[in-house]
């Protein structure tokens, strides 16, 4: 029986509360709402390191970032290459059992152009260096703003010009000048909403009288001044978003919606190419994204960070069509990035040829609601969740929180003082000791507690800053 063909499609950056058909009323998807109505809605999925890199390593391993130590973007080229060379990442695996395999947009690899295991790869630097060709008719990204600023910005090009387009295009002339011999895995990487938040005018206008939900705080962040500061680190390094008053914050919230949908509308073009092929048939689609956005929930920006806007992600699986599998389906049970690996696989009727922690989804099994989740980020940020108790800390500061999602599900109520949750708080956190010690003990003292460093004062008091520039340096792949 012929294998059925897989299309994983990415956004970065993008949080789990931004898809219409899961409740938003303020952001238009009409295609993730299709993708929800003909599939299946994972609602709890997580970033187990909720960094570009770290989470795209997961994908590609199925293997988390304390498992694989790639928990910045800096340090994952020895893992993959080793991967690569023992023929486990997942283009590498489904290239072997006779896919064609093909990464279009973002990949965020090191060096930039390592295939690890995929046949062909295009990248927004290709993206850019076409256009350089192109000038003076169409110059993108010539706004001025970086890579981690919030500011909002219109994109300097026509839609048809955009980058979000570029990728669609991409991904269609796949669908239509493939091998048909072969089935295919097509890994669609659009770079948006990552910063800079620069949609085209014409998705920034569709929101301009729309309310949109404002940013969240709680017991714990009624101001910023009263945050923990510890937290608020990463905010402080990439971005000026503590410094913007409520307009400024939902003027970046309308631009970050608008890339969102500009990404959706072409997922559109994209499912028409799949149509008009006769594609739905034999096709499994994946979407998710590797991480979200905190968008001046609790004063904070970026990711890095195991709250709720930055570590929880959505992902929908949708099947063949015809197969008589339920669409239309929601499940709650905790899932992770790392799952995706061996679900993949197991579409392709495949299993993982190393041990991974992430579960097939399409398994029952896989899905307990007893399971933890662990994160470890820049081995600073620390989280660990179990039946949606959520403990995290920061290194940053010493700062620790405790939530209880089940009835507050955006964290605006800090548990950690309260002496009738003292002895979950503290079952929890040695958990997360002991998690820590086992996997990256590097983070810790030799008395077996957390290294500390000091939390940042008031407004914004970093060393360094980082706000994502980049003119023309083709060897990294993080034009967004």
């Amino acid at each position: 029986m012929p294998k059925d063909n897989i299309l994983l499609i990415t956004t970065d950056q993008q949080r789990f509360d931004t898809v219409n058909a899961w409740g938003n009323r303020s952001i238009f998807t009409p295609h993730l709402n299709y993708m929800a109505a003909m599939g299946i809605s994972y609602t709890n999925c997580y970033a187990s390191c909720p960094i570009c890199m770290p989470s795209r390593t997961t994908i590609m391993t199925g293997r988390q970032g304390f498992e694989s130590g790639v928990i910045t973007n800096a340090n994952h080229q020895v893992f993959m290459q080793a991967c690569t060379d023992d023929r486990s990442t997942l283009p590498a695996v489904l290239t072997d059992a006779g896919y064609q395999t093909c990464a279009k947009g973002k990949m965020h690899f090191e060096p930039a152009r390592a295939h690890y295991g995929f046949e062909h790869m295009r990248l927004p630097l290709d993206y850019m260096r076409e256009y350089d060709k192109k000038q003076p008719q169409s110059r993108p990204k010539v706004h001025g703003i970086g890579e981690c600023e919030m500011e909002p910005v219109i994109s300097t090009v026509d839609v048809k010009d955009s980058v979000t387009t570029w990728i669609a295009d991409e991904a269609i002339d796949f669908l239509e000048t493939r091998d048909d011999t072969r089935p295919f895995f097509l890994w669609t990487s659009f770079t948006k909403p990552h910063p800079p938040f620069d949609p085209c005018r014409d998705f920034w206008d569709l929101y301009e009288n729309i309310p949109l939900p404002a940013p969240v705080t709680g017991d714990w962040s009624e101001s910023i001044e009263k945050t923990p500061q510890g937290f608020l680190a990463g905010a402080y390094e990439n971005t000026n978003m503590h410094l913007f008053g409520d307009a400024q914050k939902q003027a970046s919230r309308r631009a970050y919606y608008a890339c969102i949908t500009q990404v959706d509308y072409q997922l559109g073009r994209i499912f028409g190419a799949l149509r008009e092929h006769d594609l739905f048939k034999n096709t499994w689609i994946v979407f998710t994204s590797d991480h979200g956005e905190m968008l001046g929930d609790h004063h904070m920006s970026q990711k890095n960070l195991f709250f709720e806007g930055s570590a929880h992600v959505p992902l929908l699986i949708v099947p063949p069509a015809g197969r008589g599998i339920a669409h239309n389906l929601i499940v709650d049970a905790p899932t992770d990035l790392a799952d995706i690996y061996p679900t993949i696989l197991a579409m392709a009727g495949l299993s993982s040829p190393v041990p991974v922690s992430g579960k097939n989804l399409l398994a029952p099994e896989a899905l307990s609601y007893d399971r933890l989740f662990f994160g470890n980020s820049l081995n600073k940020n620390f989280c660990v969740m179990e039946k949606k108790i959520k403990l995290v800390y920061s290194a940053v500061g010493d700062h620790t929180l405790l939530f209880d999602l089940n009835t507050d599900p955006m964290e605006q109520r800090d548990l950690s003082s309260d002496p009738a949750w003292a002895s979950e708080k503290s079952r929890l956190f040695a958990l997360l000791l002991e998690h820590t010690a086992a996997h990256t003990p590097e983070a810790l003292e030799e008395s077996g507690y957390f290294s500390t460093e000091p939390a940042p004062r008031f407004p914004g008091d970093m060393p360094g800053r980082w706000f994502g520039f980049h003119y023309k340096d083709y060897t990294v792949d993080t034009f967004h």
